[in-house]
């Protein structure tokens, strides 16, 4: 039999077969996790203010909770031994019930054999540190409080087999204090209750317990608020892929996948979302599958490793906590919000690019915006298709940009997750004879790693020519001006650079005696964007365009400005948009429909407007 230390030090067969499907070279190196519980690590323990703890009930589920609330309520008493004394949820708590605490009576202390596995991370929300532990019991207690029958101080002994302090990153700032917890019993039950995917939608952080056996993990996920996606929550049926269905996606990490080798030995996971605002928390236990690649993305676009859980139980219970937080900064770490495919448009693989496109063209418009042409080649000119007015190009940078894996990475923290696969809307028609060379065009403002690589590419005969796959076409039907019914006036309010899905339908417009008007917000700094645009689109001259200049207008702006006035059926204001602009002088909701592409800030503002209008709207988050 394994020696402690060969056990602590070593791998075992589900981190292996992770490590192996993955293709990392963990395994060939000596396991970083340290044998028992070192001074520095204890010290480490007792300054964080929480301890989430995990532990298996008799059915073999894991569980989690979060106990604390104050600095060194957990502390170290002895080589490898903690002490922690935190008040609980008698009633609800899941892992004082695994634990057999709640059949203890008030203050008898409840020994262990020793065989009782339990795990732990300790966390310091303010500082982001994090301190992994598993081990023993080895005595426990509940102390009761004079008249609350609900809550009591938990006060447990921890023989610590292994620790491993952790990185900071995903873990979103916050300042924890104590609080007296009044625990109500919301659900215990499936489907899950309102106030529970609510609590989801809003969570930034949770805490998992996974084992494979013989111990046990427990760690934290983090990343934007509602980064948990819920697939499905209904009633469950026997052999049916309904119930309550709950995704998230693996960030990049240390590479040791502990979490996902216990889970591939024992697919069982144990869960708990607190609500740091109230104190509520959410208690799941059930059973997970690993998505790696494509079967990912076709839950989360963008995502190549994510987890499945099939919800088993569930314990919802209003204010259950011991602790209560402020929000601090977010982690520099958190990838955007990925959002299920049922919630965006269909995911586009990476593995199948359809097309090919080349760089040919490159014109600066304004100091921070460009349009890019690029032509466009089909691998099989049998499966040739063009894209229809207003839509979007789905393109692979991943080849030019994606440096590998690094476990940390402070001078650009948001590379760690990013596959370089970007959307732009096209910003031409589609040729019209189908014969001639497909050239596409995307307008786009500096800003991230592609368009400033982009930005930076030198087209030149002799320079190795620009080729980016291109996975797809895509964007919203009833996005199109053309073809949504005459009988409406057609409203673009746009943003900057989301006038460019309208320049893609120009053309369409052009060929038609739709009623059309163009409502347009820009910087000042981009009038020579603004120009280029109104100047060398034919189409736009039966559009009514109204254009709104915001900044500082300098003496070169102020030239361009006059030229711009003297286009055709524009309107220029040297001021800000407001709601009498967006609705014009009468307010007809009858005969008027909106396009709306801005970004987010100005689309709310939209939105507010023209509630209760017909809007249709883009945004500049694919």
């Amino acid at each position: 039999m394994a020696t402690l230390h060969e056990q602590v030090k070593g791998w075992h067969e589900g981190e292996r077969a992770i490590h192996t499907l993955l293709k990392v070279p963990t395994s060939s190196r000596e396991n970083p996790t340290n044998v028992g519980l070192s001074w520095s690590h204890g010290d480490r323990v007792s300054a964080s203010p929480l301890v989430a703890i995990g532990a298996v009930d008799e059915q073999g589920r894991p569980w989690t909770s979060i106990w604390g609330g104050e600095r060194n309520f957990a502390r170290q008493i002895s080589q490898d031994r903690l002490a922690m004394a935190s008040l609980v949820d008698k009633c609800h708590d899941p892992v004082v019930k695994s634990l057999g605490l709640d059949r203890l009576a008030d203050g008898e202390v409840g020994q262990t054999s020793g065989d009782k596995a339990i795990s732990a991370l300790s966390i310091d929300l303010e500082s982001r540190d994090r301190v992994k532990l598993a081990g023993k019991v080895v005595v426990g207690a509940l102390v009761g409080r004079p008249n609350d029958e609900a809550v009591s101080q938990v006060q447990l002994a921890f023989q610590v087999e292994e620790s491993l302090g952790n990185c900071p990153k995903y873990l979103n700032k916050k300042v924890i204090w104590a609080h007296l917890p009044s625990p109500q019993l919301v659900s215990s039950s499936l489907p899950l209750p309102e106030e529970a995917i609510s609590l989801l939608a809003k969570a930034d952080l949770f805490f998992l317990s996974s084992t494979n056996g013989q111990t046990m993990d427990t760690n934290h996920r983090g990343g934007p608020p509602g980064f948990m996606r819920v697939i499905s929550n209904t009633d469950p049926s026997p052999g049916g892929d309904n119930g309550t269905v709950l995704i998230y996606p693996e960030y990049s990490g240390n590479r040791l996948y502990q979490t996902l080798g216990n889970l591939h030995t024992n697919p069982l996971i144990g869960l708990a979302i607190p609500d740091f605002d109230t104190s509520d928390v959410l208690y799941l236990t059930g059973t997970t599958e690993l998505l790696v690649g494509d079967t990912a993305a076709a839950y989360l676009p963008h995502t190549k490793l994510a987890v499945k859980i099939t919800v088993r139980s569930a314990i919802f219970v209003k204010d259950g906590l011991p602790f209560r937080g402020t929000p601090g900064e977010f982690s520099p770490y958190n990838p955007p919000l990925r959002k299920l495919t049922t919630e965006a448009p269909a995911p586009l693989s990476a593995s199948k690019p359809a097309a090919t496109a080349t760089l040919v063209g490159k014109t600066s418009l304004s100091p921070t915006i460009s349009r890019f042409t690029f032509s466009l080649a089909f691998k099989n000119p049998k499966e040739k298709r063009l894209w229809n007015p207003g839509q979007h190009i789905t393109l692979d940078f991943g080849g030019e940009l994606d440096n590998g894996w690094a476990h940390m990475k402070n001078s650009d923290p948001q590379s760690l997750n990013d596959d370089y696969v970007r959307t732009f809307t096209i910003s031409n028609s589609p040729p019209s004879n189908a014969e001639q060379e497909i050239k596409f065009e995307i307008t786009a403002r500096k800003h991230g790693p592609v368009t400033g690589f982009l930005w930076g590419y030198h087209i030149s005969p002799r320079a190795a020519r620009l080729e980016i796959p291109v996975l797809g076409f895509g964007g919203e039907e009833n996005f199109r001006l053309i073809g949504t019914g005459k009988e409406k006036q057609k409203v673009f309010v746009a943003g900057g650079v989301g006038i460019t899905p309208f320049l893609g339908q120009v053309r369409e417009i052009a060929a038609t005696d739709h009623e059309v008007e163009l409502i347009w917000s820009l910087r000042a700094d981009d009038l020579p964007f603004a120009r280029d645009v109104l100047g060398r689109n034919e189409g736009i001259k039966q559009v009514k365009v109204r254009l709104f200049l915001t900044g500082g207008c300098g003496e070169s702006g102020k030239a361009e400005m006059e030229k711009i006035k003297g286009l055709e059926g524009v309107k220029v204001e040297m001021r800000r948009l407001t709601k009498k602009d967006v609705q014009g002088d009468w307010f007809d909701k009858e005969r008027k429909k909106y396009f709306l592409c801005a970004g987010v800030g100005m689309m709310k503002v939209l939105r507010e407007w023209l509630e209760g209008e017909e809007v249709v709207s883009e945004s500049f988050g694919y």
